[in-house]
C-alpha cells in the first residue's frame, strides 16, 4: 500500500464522467487500498480515483464512524431526500470551502471490491461524504454547488475533503 499524490484543480481529469470497473481484481484491491492510504494521509474523509488520477468509478469514504471505510465501485443513487446545509472542503482544492446545499438522506447501489452489488443509506454528515464522492466520478465538483465560500476560520471540522 502505498500513498499517491493528488490531484488538484484544473487538471481535466476532475472533470469527466469516469469509466465504470468491469475487473475486480488484485490491481484493484491495491488502488482501493491505497486511495484509503492516501485519504488519511491528507487527513480527507472522502477520495474519488480521479483524484489521484484514475478515471475509474471508484470511491471511498470513512468518516470515523461505526461504518468504518465504505468503498463505492460504480455507485449509483437510488434515493434522496431532505436537505442539509453545511460547509465542505476537497483534497482537490486545498485551502478552498464553501457551503454546500446537499439531500439530508441518500440511498446507493455500488458494488464491494470483489463485484458483490450492495445497498447503503446513510443521513446527514455521511450522506454529504457519500455524495461528494459520487459527483467526483461524474465529473461534477463541489465548487459548481457552492453558496457561499467560507475563510478556514469559520471552518468547524465538519468539511469533507
Amino acid at each position: 500500500m502505498s500513498v499517491r499524490k493528488i490531484v488538484t484543480y484544473p487538471a481535466d481529469i476532475l472533470e469527466i464522467e469516469c469509466k465504470p470497473v468491469k475487473i475486480f481484481d488484485k490491481k484493484l484491491t491495491k488502488i482501493l487500498n491505497d486511495m484509503y492510504d492516501t485519504m488519511i494521509e491528507f487527513d480527507g474523509v472522502g477520495l474519488a480515483a480521479p483524484q489521484i488520477g484514475l478515471d475509474q468509478q471508484v470511491a471511498i469514504v470513512d468518516i470515523d464512524d461505526e461504518h468504518g471505510t465504505i468503498e463505492m465501485i460504480n455507485p449509483e443513487i437510488l434515493e434522496t431526500s431532505g436537505e442539509q446545509i453545511g460547509p465542505e472542503g476537497c483534497l482537490s482544492f486545498p485551502g478552498l470551502y464553501g457551503e454546500v446545499n446537499r439531500p439530508y438522506y441518500v440511498k446507493i447501489k455500488a458494488q464491494d471490491r470483489k463485484g458483490k452489488f450492495y445497498i447503503f443509506e446513510a443521513e446527514d454528515f455521511l450522506a454529504r461524504a457519500i455524495l461528494h464522492e459520487i459527483d467526483h466520478l461524474h465529473g461534477i465538483l463541489f465548487t459548481s454547488k457552492v453558496s457561499r465560500y467560507l475563510e478556514e476560520s469559520e471552518m468547524e471540522g465538519e468539511e469533507i475533503e
